[in-house]
């Protein structure tokens, strides 16, 4: 017998021993032509991949310690969000190199990348010694091959396509071969039309994840037998089944853990076939029919970390067993029909973190909602969400006891009373909304003292007083900014215009009577949506050709004058009525002929503006809303406003328009409302009105008496 430290010896020189192996000179060429077909803009993650290294050192790629050939390859975009810039940004874009000679290969991720929706290439079903694919969000589209059935030691694959139903399957026999398969995410395929995917699926024994949400899939047959009992993970989310129950199978899963079945047209009580499933962690029944009370059984699931039951039509009391389940992190109840109190059981869920029951009829003081949280429950609450819960009652300084608070939305509820110093003690605190309640008081710098990563803030509809120095320079960057109906001053506070990163801004019904500062829009470079209407802003409205973010801008009910501003041709909202803007209309809407504007709502009514209407609305296809009315336009109505094909709403009310109605207004055919009645128009009313308008639900051709002279406009 060896001594142990000769054992020890050979163990380590043989794990050592292939220190040197370099990669082969076949399979280095195999990578850089795949580089070579890739955009270099977008290929920093392989600037280390050249002719001169050693292709086992390179980003992304491992090799066999003994072989030297390269058995692993994952370039995944390291971003996980698919909408973020720094996702798109680090994509590897180009062609599919076919990498045929990396023959060796048992480990292939390239998700997260973008291969020009190129057809799925059918060779990748000749690397069998694939054990791991992931193609997911790479852009491929049309049929996924049979020839992925050769992968017969396929452990995990994952297929997601980049969008849903760009990649389908006809038929799902070849998964069969796939008997290892442990991991499977066809999430985003369309499986309509594969008849025979569930007894597929019932032959793959070591199957543990299975997600197939967004498969428009419509119906599964029942199983006499399930085989792949050790699923942990189902996802079948985002499938409007037709038969409208869960089905039986998934309740003689045993080890499942993660179950959700988001938006997948269930209907009826909770199925009492859920209690078989006491392991699971995660439970998503969220956007169905469920009609029930939530039952007995359900608090009894002590595993339980993630529930989600929004949007049902659940009735009942949230039970005091609730604090049985002590696990829960995550709980949303929200839109639901349910009743009462928030039991003081709850103050028991010390791993609680997040806290939905919005739209619920909650009826409770809110100060007794934060003595429920206030005990273990206080030092790791991130989310409460409590809104439209008819909670009454003050808010009281125990607020500041919830350390690690990050968003918290209590809007459209019946609190009353001043918002506690103690607020700005939540240094976590990202997202506050406490709009439309019955808030009074003042808000001062010591509310915001800490609040460094505040990003929201919403108290519209409130009574509340801003009382902070002129020179103060709050700790936040705000994103979004509502003060509506709030008193802030004459002015536009001065320190809304440190504010760089603002996207919304509603400082509406606020008591301001100043002019626009000249700064305004160099000082807002990121805003999107504006409103600050019903104030008393006076004087000229500077030009909007330079907002080239802005798309929702509502300054009505003010006392602007002069000529209307020009505008930023792809803003999609306007309104700016009952204001004194005079003059002509011309140069507004003629402004760059030959460029489609992209406005969808442009309300000028109650204004002082006169002459013609121009005859360039072509350029205004995207017209849905068009308000006119309330002016002294006058001549004819002109015949571009029928090129509007999208119009849903043309109000023309009270101007002195004549002549008749043009033919050309047939295109509009989606029109719901049609205003144009006290005008001077002439003649009969067109048939073709009935005929052609058969969404119309507003229709206003009320004729002018002027003294004893009734218009001619014949109905």
């Amino acid at each position: 017998m060896l001594p142990l430290f000769a054992i020890s010896t050979i163990s380590i020189s043989f794990c050592s021993g292939s220190s040197n192996v370099r990669c082969t000179q076949r399979e280095k060429q195999a990578l850089l032509r795949f580089k070579q077909d890739l955009n270099i803009g977008n290929s920093l993650r392989i600037a280390s991949w050249n002719g001169d290294g050693d292709c086992c050192t390179w980003a992304g790629v491992a090799c066999d310690n003994f072989t030297g050939h390269v058995h692993k390859l994952n370039l995944r975009n390291p971003y996980d969000d698919s909408l973020s810039y720094a996702f798109m940004w680090s994509m590897l874009v180009g062609k599919f190199n076919t990498l045929l000679d990396l023959k060796h290969l048992s480990y292939l991720d390239l998700s997260g990348n973008y291969f020009e929706a190129v057809q799925f290439p059918a060779f990748l079903g000749s690397m069998r010694k694939l054990k791991y694919l992931n193609l997911s969000l790479c852009g491929f589209v049309g049929m996924i091959p049979h020839q992925l059935g050769n992968l017969s030691h396929l452990q995990y694959l994952d297929l997601r396509p980049y969008y849903p139903s760009n990649l389908y399957v006809e038929n799902s026999l070849w998964l069969s071969s796939l008997s290892l398969l442990k991991h499977l995410d066809m999430s985003g395929v369309d499986l309509s039309k594969a008849s025979d995917l569930l007894p597929v699926i019932n032959t793959l024994p070591f199957l543990e994840v299975l997600q197939l949400s967004y498969c428009q899939l419509h119906h599964f047959p029942p199983l006499p037998t399930v085989n792949f009992s050790s699923l942990t993970k189902l996802d079948l989310s985002y499938n409007l089944f037709d038969n409208s129950l869960i089905p039986s199978w998934v309740f003689r899963l045993s080890h499942l853990m993660y179950l959700d079945l988001y938006y997948s047209n269930i209907q009826g009580p909770i199925p009492d076939g859920l209690q078989n499933l006491t392991s699971l962690r995660y439970l998503a029944l969220s956007h169905n029919h469920l009609n029930s009370s939530i039952p007995n059984w359900l608090y009894k699931f002590i595993h339980l970390e993630y529930l989600c039951l929004y949007n049902n039509s659940l009735v009942g009391v949230i039970s005091e067993d609730i604090g049985n389940m002590t696990s829960i992190n995550w709980l949303d109840l929200s839109l639901n029909g349910l009743k009462g109190k928030i039991p003081k059981s709850m103050g028991r869920l010390c791993n609680l973190r997040s806290v939905f029951l919005s739209c619920i009829e909650l009826n409770q003081d809110v100060s007794e909602v934060l003595d429920i949280f206030s005990g273990c429950v206080a030092d790791r609450l991130e989310n409460v969400y409590l809104l439209s819960s008819q909670l009454s009652g003050l808010l009281s300084n125990q607020l500041g006891q919830f350390k690690s608070l990050v968003n918290l939305q209590l809007s459209v509820n019946l609190i009353s009373g001043p918002i506690p110093a103690s607020l700005g003690e939540l240094s976590a605190l990202r997202s506050l909304d406490l709009s439309f309640n019955k808030l009074n008081g003042s808000l001062s710098e010591i509310h915001f003292a800490n609040l460094t990563g505040l990003y929201l803030f919403y108290v519209c509809g409130n009574s509340l007083m801003l009382n902070v120095s002129p020179s103060w320079v709050p700790p936040f960057q705000l994103q979004e900014l509502g003060l509506r109906s709030c008193h802030v001053g004459s002015q536009i506070p001065l320190w809304v215009f440190s504010q760089k990163s603002l996207i919304y801004l509603d400082i509406s019904n606020s008591g301001i009577s100043s002019t626009i500062p000249s700064r305004f829009w160099e000082s807002f470079p990121t805003l999107v949506y504006f409103n600050l209407s019903h104030n008393q802003i006076y004087g000229a409205m500077p030009n909007l050709t330079e907002a080239f973010e802005l798309e929702l801008f509502d300054l009505s009910s003010n006392n602007l004058l002069g000529p209307l501003p020009l505008i930023f041709p792809h803003m999609n909202a306007l309104d700016l009525s009952d204001n004194a803007f005079s003059g002509s209309i011309f140069h507004f809407v003629c402004y760059r002929m030959n460029e489609t504007k992209g406005m969808k709502i442009l309300n000028l009514k109650n204004n002082q503006l006169f002459g013609e209407l121009p005859d360039c609305w072509m350029n205004w296809k995207n017209l849905l809303v068009l308000n006119l009315g309330s002016n002294s336009f006058h001549g004819n109505f002109p015949n571009s406003l029928g090129m509007l094909s999208s119009l849903q709403s043309l109000h023309l009310r009270r101007n002195s328009l004549s002549g008749g109605i043009p033919a050309s207004l047939k295109n509009s055919r989606d029109l719901n409302s049609l205003d144009i009645g006290e005008n001077k128009f002439s003649g009969n009313v067109p048939m073709w009105i009935g005929e052609t308008f058969t969404k119309l639900m507003i229709l206003n051709l009320r004729i002018i008496l002027m003294g004893s002279y009734q218009q001619n406009f014949a109905i």
